[in-house]
């Protein structure tokens, strides 16, 4: 579900005029998830105000820099850099709860001049994935668990992260798994984060503490694919900023300290009929598919080429390691969290797969639509799964790419993928990542200082 339904522009005016809002921040996610766009008066904000931003936008890496030497990402980005028109999709619109101001924010798509959508723009790319679902007749439901750890303020990145400080006036120094009182030590910044998500429409459903210091988990309500891609976008921003009032930051990176697990976004999904609104995982008899088992299938088959966009930068494969709470294979089991497809215990019009791969770095549109694909593909394609895992599949070997070069170099070749999600998406995407991973290899890191200065 969106966070509105079938909102339109007068709508979405009225509802501006309404909240007296002053300013609207008008948003586009880029291939990292960060949110890119412009600010501008409510008095300028009308549907024909034709807002645009340079292309190129949508193709920088996480440092702000663009490839110069890519043949590909040449060919599907104009070297004039040209612009692209945004337009607000009005079911996004919400308040910004942080703002001193009434201020709106609402998330836009990038349209080329001649009215289609930019093909290589994350929202873009999970609507190719959807119409491939809806010509089948078929819905596809998920619901993202978020994990992310809360740490003290740290201004030099040559220093390591520590968790934050609490009520009680300590940090936590041992794990502190599902305990409540973890918890409580952050309520205020607990309660202004429920008080944000309530008047944004988020619908966040449970929090907990996970295993690391300092790491939480918050679970979203099933939904449509577009809808919690937003809300997870949303999210995101949000805590960053709730974290930040309450001096303290709040980070998604797949494993910001040393000797803590890192941190995933498991999906659950699922698909319906779109006319029966049943379940297609189940049959009549209330037993498992073989849609659900080709659904499997097509995870175990592509994942490990999709890696480079569930696991998208060079930090994200400190946390695919064994024996830290991630998976690294492809086995899939009943109630099994060693695995990396996970099948919940669920009655028959619940039955879905955890994708337990996807890191909380990702972008959630992307991740999104890469996992569907993967789905979507076996369930087209007929692929039989492996035999299910019953034991421990940390003890297996690796399955799982165990590096960002691996993993792109897996993306390129796998043309299946890049014939569901858009051959310009993959040049370019491939050319970022790329670029972050040469950008990464002229860092020294601090263990390298340690080791090897005087020793070899």
């Amino acid at each position: 579900m969106s966070l509105r339904q079938n909102f339109s522009y007068n709508d979405m005016d009225q509802w501006l005029n309404e909240k007296r809002v002053t300013e609207i921040e008008c948003l586009v996610p880029d291939l990292t998830g960060v949110a890119r766009g412009k600010i501008m008066p409510r008095t300028k904000f009308t549907e024909d105000r034709g807002m645009r931003m340079p292309e190129a936008v949508l193709g920088m890496t996480v440092t702000g820099n663009y490839p110069t030497d890519n043949a590909a990402y040449e060919r599907a980005i104009s070297a004039i850099d040209r612009d692209m028109i945004l337009r607000a999709d009005p079911n996004t619109i919400t308040m910004v709860p942080w703002a001193a101001d009434p201020t709106a924010q609402v998330i836009h798509d990038c349209y080329f001049s001649d009215g289609s959508l930019v093909d290589f723009a994350p929202r873009s790319v999970l609507r190719r994935v959807l119409s491939l679902y809806a010509e089948k007749g078929w819905t596809p439901i998920v619901a993202p668990e978020l994990e992310f750890y809360l740490t003290a303020k740290n201004i030099d990145p040559d220093i390591p992260l520590r968790p934050p400080v609490g009520r009680s006036g300590r940090a936590e120094t041992s794990r502190q798994i599902y305990s409540i009182d973890a918890v409580n030590e952050f309520d205020p910044l607990f309660e202004d984060i429920y008080d944000y998500c309530e008047l944004m429409q988020l619908d966040v459903d449970t929090l907990i503490h996970e295993i690391g210091a300092g790491q939480m988990e918050i679970n979203f309500l099933h939904g449509e694919p577009m809808g919690l891609a937003d809300k997870v976008f949303f999210f995101k921003r949000t805590l960053r900023e709730a974290a930040l009032k309450h001096d303290m930051y709040a980070t998604f990176m797949a494993k910001p300290m040393t000797g803590e697990p890192g941190s995933a976004m498991h999906i659950h999904q699922s698909v319906v009929d779109t006319k029966t609104g049943l379940n297609i995982f189940s049959n009549q008899d209330g037993s498992s598919s073989e849609a659900f088992m080709h659904y499997i299938g097509g995870l175990q088959r592509y994942m490990p080429a999709a890696m480079a966009i569930v696991a998208p930068y060079v930090n994200s494969y400190r946390r695919i390691v064994r024996h830290t709470a991630a998976p690294i294979n492809i086995q899939w089991g009943k109630d099994n969290r060693t695995v990396g497809f996970r099948v919940p215990e669920s009655g028959p019009q619940d039955r879905r797969v955890e994708n337990r791969v996807v890191g909380a770095d990702a972008n959630p549109y992307l991740a999104l639509a890469v996992t569907l694909a993967c789905g979507y593909l076996g369930m087209i394609e007929k692929l039989e799964p492996t035999p299910i895992t019953v034991d421990s599949a940390y003890d297996l070997d690796y399955q799982l790419p165990q590096s960002l070069s691996e993993a792109l170099e897996g993306l390129r070749k796998e043309t299946r993928l890049r014939y569901i999600l858009g051959d310009r998406f993959i040049d370019v995407y491939s050319a970022i990542k790329e670029l972050e991973h040469r950008e990464f290899m002229q860092v020294i890191s601090p263990w390298e200082r340690e080791h090897l200065l005087l020793h070899v």
